[in-house]
């Protein structure tokens, strides 16, 4: 997932996919502990996910308190 489909997200969604991703990035874990998973770059996709996720997710908050700033 690209940064700008992630800014196009409501903020409810962008935290749903970011447990999905957890979720999905710990079963990765998992399956690479017991042999069982092949394609070791889904754990690396997964976590670039997260952290595109998470950084969207900040820069949010942060206009939000720049918005809040400039009412005052």
């Amino acid at each position: 997932m690209q940064a700008y489909e992630i800014r196009e997200l409501k903020d409810d969604e962008i935290a749903r996919r970011l447990d999905e991703a957890y979720e999905e990035l710990w079963g990765l874990r998992f399956k690479h502990s017991t042999n069982q998973l092949v394609d070791v770059t889904q754990i690396k996709r997964v976590r670039k996910d997260i952290a595109r996720l998470k950084t969207v997710q900040r820069e949010r908050e942060i206009w939000a308190e720049y918005d809040a700033q400039q009412e005052q």
